[in-house]
């Protein structure tokens, strides 16, 4: 069983526009508060021979619906007017991590209100490797601990698997990482399973003089410094980066917001509307994965 996943994992890395996909059970306390509250999500781990992704299944699924859906309404040309569905669900986490091999390279994508940042990490797990040894799902792994991000962490890593890759932007130990835990319990990824597939493509998705906000475009390649004070400002005002976006429209563009009665809604109120249900998430989802990053 294990020969044969060695020669699976290995073929499939050489394999052209092919990925070794790992699914990992992410469970996460949003708010430090309410402890009760676990949240889960089915993260993913795309590693080839240049490097990998981790990001959300369930955002990329939605993204994928929605872009192929605006398409789809675009075939006939754009008449001004795009229709969102409000079926689709959107995903939950909008964080992801890129390694680039050899040197593991490692860049985190987040997001603050309506923009997505890129922070080049400057910092590598630094790991103790214990004698402890179990069985996690069907694999066999050891224990190793570092500190990082400002929570200490207890990952198990497999040498069945046989990359020094895990989720997150945790690396560097020899084998696999099958489960990783932060001291508190508060962030659980597990890994669940694995297959070879095609390498997912992402398109942007463009409209004349629009930019479709989480739908494609470039990340703002900042510094963690760069990154905690854009989190200081939304934190004072969430509405900063979509009034910025407002006033880059094309001239004589008229936006109207409408409520749930047809009427039209004064954009002031919005802004205050959308500054209270910031504030309000910002409270409850106050238990970051880093939290080194967001003081």
């Amino acid at each position: 069983m294990k020969n044969n996943l060695l020669l699976f994992l290995l073929l499939s890395i050489l394999a052209n526009a092919q990925v070794n996909r790992f699914y990992y059970d992410y469970k996460y306390i949003p708010d430090s508060i309410n402890k009760a509250d676990v949240k889960s999500d089915v993260m993913l781990l795309d590693i080839d021979k240049n490097g990998s992704k981790y990001y959300s299944r369930e955002k990329f699924v939605s993204d994928s619906t929605t872009k192929a859906d605006i398409a789809k309404q675009m075939k006939g040309g754009f008449s001004g007017s795009i229709n969102i569905k409000k079926n689709i669900k959107p995903g939950m986490i909008f964080t992801s991590v890129t390694k680039a091999y050899p040197d593991y390279k490692v860049a985190l994508s987040e997001k603050i209100g309506n923009t997505t940042y890129k922070i080049a990490e400057d910092q590598k797990p630094e790991w103790k490797i214990l004698p402890e040894k179990q069985k996690i799902g069907e694999y066999n792994a050891q224990k190793a601990t570092t500190t990082y991000g400002g929570r200490e962490w207890t990952a198990w890593f497999s040498t069945d698997i046989p990359f020094q890759d895990g989720p997150y932007k945790f690396y560097g130990l020899p084998g696999l990482i099958v489960k990783l835990e932060d001291k508190t319990g508060s962030h659980t990824m597990t890994l669940i399973g694995n297959k070879k597939t095609e390498a997912s493509s992402e398109t942007e998705v463009q409209l004349p003089g629009v930019t479709m906000i989480g739908l494609g475009g470039k990340d703002i390649e900042v510094t963690k410094k760069q990154f905690k004070k854009a989190w200081k400002d939304y934190q004072t005002d969430p509405t900063k980066d979509m009034k910025q976006s407002m006033s880059t429209l094309p001239a004589g563009a008229i936006v109207k917001m409408k409520n749930q009665d047809g009427k039209d809604i004064d954009m002031n109120e919005m802004y205050r509307n959308i500054e209270k249900r910031a504030k309000e998430e910002m409270q409850k989802n106050n238990n970051k994965i880093e939290p080194d990053l967001y003081k």
